[in-house]
């Protein structure tokens, strides 16, 4: 299963970052370059999804681990269980509001709702495997945090339809109410390992 997992993350993050090619080189072009890595939100979700899981299938014990190592995987894991769950839903959100003010929804939708549905569902089920270390969670926050706030102060967040141009200030509202949802989730239900890894 998480050999399935982590190559199913693996083609989605290759596949996500195909479809913010256009958005990241007009970021590059019109911006400072550093902005770049905040723009593509569901393909880095997937990396670090992707690693969190890799790690689970290559090295599940962590006691022989170096703790630095631990601190970095701690982080990652707590970023892939808030960023899934976050842009999981948030994408899905973001298409059916579209719909209810008048887009027609085409397959290309319907794939992206069911492969959200899928990064925040895999999110919940397999964060009791990860850990929260010490400030490995507040590092998390201003990750996520300072995303939300980069994409809408410097207009970098992802692409939207037309007719969602006039609700900027309740997305931005929502994109953080999800950002503090899935660092409340992360707390509750990562750490299932922590006393074996003792």
């Amino acid at each position: 299963m998480l050999k399935s997992l982590f190559w199913i993350n693996a083609l989605g993050t290759v596949y996500g970052f195909y479809w913010y090619w256009d958005q990241l080189q007009k970021v590059w072009d019109t911006k400072p370059g550093w902005m770049v890595l905040l723009v593509p939100d569901s393909p880095t979700a997937s990396l670090f999804f992707t690693i969190a899981i890799g790690w689970l299938w290559l090295s599940p014990e962590r006691r022989l681990s170096n703790p630095n190592t631990l601190i970095i995987r701690s982080f990652v894991e707590v970023l892939a269980v808030v960023t899934s769950f976050k842009y999981g839903i948030w994408a899905v959100a973001m298409i059916f509001g579209g719909q209810a003010q008048g887009d027609v929804l085409n397959w290309q939708h319907y794939m992206l709702v069911g492969s959200h549905l899928g990064m925040a569902a895999e999110a919940l089920l397999y964060a009791r495997f990860f850990q929260v270390r010490k400030g490995t969670l507040a590092a998390a926050a201003f990750w996520t945090l300072y995303n939300d706030l980069a994409d809408y102060r410097f207009g970098i967040f992802p692409y939207l339809s037309d007719v969602l141009d006039d609700d900027l200030s309740v997305i931005q509202a929502f994109t953080m109410l999800l950002s503090v949802t899935g660092l409340g989730l992360a707390l509750l239900l990562c750490g299932g390992r922590r006393k074996r890894s003792k």
